[in-house]
Parts: structure tokens; sequence; C-alpha cells
């Protein structure tokens, strides 16, 4: 089975619970998921079947939007609910709306992050949830990020427990943790925060809108229906300009020929040939471009 599911991903699941399940399901696999969700996150997971697990690295290049919760007040191991509290410190007064809307939108834009030791980032071969499981020490490596907008929806302040609670939408570029950001929204404020709660809304050019769950995608290969929820491995590079070539060109693609393409003005192309894309090429210098990645098997979905 070839194509793009885009799934939603339950609270509760990592994301090899759902490529586990997926794959048990079609008995297949050659199944991918394009960007891991933690476990208590819910929301799009594009997952790829088949031939389409070439094009993965394509879709987690594209951003991604969620929206969540932020408590301040409270600070945890995880940076989120799910750990063992490490601070608290009750607010007095909950912080004004501008106050809130001026720290976010200074976390907007090019920023450096630093990824939550509970996190899949590998150091030195090793996972940092690793490290800090076993109690190990181990210098995080800082990453680039890009906050496309960090966005204000509403608050409210619980005067019993002193915390108050912020809903938010973001839109965020790859390698982005929302967890930290909620973080470091805090000590914008200048008090602990963590991640209450968070929904991905859209991802690989997917939106919530076009997902579908577990045991809605386990009755449509049951009733054969499953192709009208498959979306083609074209979808993962639409971001890139089209150029059809003839049977001449696209014999010289089949053996990884390079290629004249005078007049173009892009950095990368996706060469279609009988109405799908059969590779990107690249530009080696002025008009000549050469192979950059191959999709010569691609002829659309595959039930």
């Amino acid at each position: 089975m070839d194509g793009i599911l885009p799934l939603y991903k339950e609270a509760g699941m990592t994301s090899h619970d759902c490529v586990a399940a997926i794959r048990k399901i079609i008995h297949q696999k050659k199944v991918g998921h394009s960007g891991t969700l933690d476990p208590a996150v819910e929301g799009v997971l594009p997952i790829c079947l088949g031939n389409t697990t070439k094009v993965v690295n394509y879709l987690m290049t594209k951003g991604k939007t969620y929206t969540g919760k932020i408590i301040l007040g409270e600070a945890s191991e995880t940076e989120d609910l799910e750990g063992k509290l490490i601070a608290r410190e009750p607010l007095s007064k909950p912080f004004e709306i501008n106050r809130i809307k001026t720290a976010m939108q200074a976390l907007t834009g090019d920023l450096i992050q630093i990824p939550p030791m509970y996190s899949a980032v590998k150091v030195h071969g090793m996972r940092l949830y690793e490290y800090a499981r076993r109690g190990l020490p181990v210098e995080r490596p800082e990453r680039p990020v890009h906050i496309y907008r960090f966005d204000f929806k509403q608050t409210a302040f619980d005067e019993n427990s002193g915390l108050q609670t912020i809903q938010f939408e973001a839109e965020v570029s790859k390698g982005t943790y929302i967890r930290t950001l909620a973080v470091d929204l805090g000590k914008q404020l200048g008090v602990p925060a963590l991640m209450a709660q968070l929904t991905r809304q859209s991802s690989g050019g997917f939106t919530i809108s076009q997902t579908i769950r577990l045991n809605e995608f386990a009755e449509a290969v049951s009733d054969g229906k499953i192709e009208s929820y498959l979306f083609p491995l074209d979808h993962a590079l639409s971001d890139y300009p089209k150029i059809e070539i003839s049977t001449e060109t696209w014999s010289r693609v089949k053996n990884g020929g390079f290629l004249e393409l005078p007049g173009e003005t892009e950095a990368v192309v996706a060469l279609t040939y009988q109405e799908h894309i059969k590779a990107l090429y690249q530009r080696k210098r002025d008009d000549i471009f050469k192979p950059l990645s191959m999709f010569l098997e691609n002829e659309g979905i595959r039930p």
C-alpha cells in the first residue's frame, strides 16, 4: 500500500505506537511517521506508507501549527504535566493581557532553543531522556528554530491555586519544542511555567480536518475504502515548481543523467512524467541540473 495518511494521533499513544498499529492493520512493514509527537500530545501525524516513506524528510520540513495551554506558576522536570514538579510560585495576581502578548511577541522570529532533557534528541548516540532517567550529566545542543507566530487566545486565573492559564496558538518551524516555548514564556514574565495541553493542528501540509483516527482507518481498510483517505507522494513535494518531461528526457532521468533546463530560475524543481513526480533535480551550475531525490516508482496511490 502506497500513500500518505494524515492520522489523528490520540493522547496516550507514542508516534511509534501509531506506526506499529498501522503496520498490523495493513500487514506491511514499510510504514513511517513524519515527526514525533509526545505521548500526551494529540493531533496531526502524517504517516507514510510504502514508497511514500521516501518523502518523510520533505514532510518534516513543512511548518507546524499548534494550539494549547500554558500554566504560569509551576515548573516540572519534563516541562509539561507529565513530569515531577520542580518549582511552584503561586501568583498573587494575574498578569495583564498586554504584558503577556508583549512577552509572546518577544518569542517570535529566529530563536535558539535548548531541547528539554526529556526529549528524543540524540547526543553521542544516546537520547536525552535516557541521560535524564539515568541521572547522567550531558550538554544539550542548541538548535535554531523559527517561530512564525505565537498568538494569545485567552487567559484564566485561579485565585485558590495562584496559577494562571494561557491559551495560545503557535506556528513554528521544524524542530521547535512547544514545551520549551512555554518555559521561555515564563522566563520572559519571571515566573515558572509549563505546558499543560497541546494539540497539533497542522503538519506536513495537512490540517486536523483532514485526519482520520486509528479505528476509522482500520474500518476503512476492512471495507476496502482506504484509498479516499490517502494522499499521493506528490503532496509532500507540492512546494516545488513542476516541469513535465518528455519520454526521451524520462529515459535520461531514469539513469540519473544531468539535464539542461534553460530559463529555470528555481534552485530545485520537480520533474513529472505521466502526471506523477519522478524526481527532484537541483541546480549544479548555470542551466545544468543534477538529481537530488529520485521517486522513479511513483505512480500515485496504490491501495
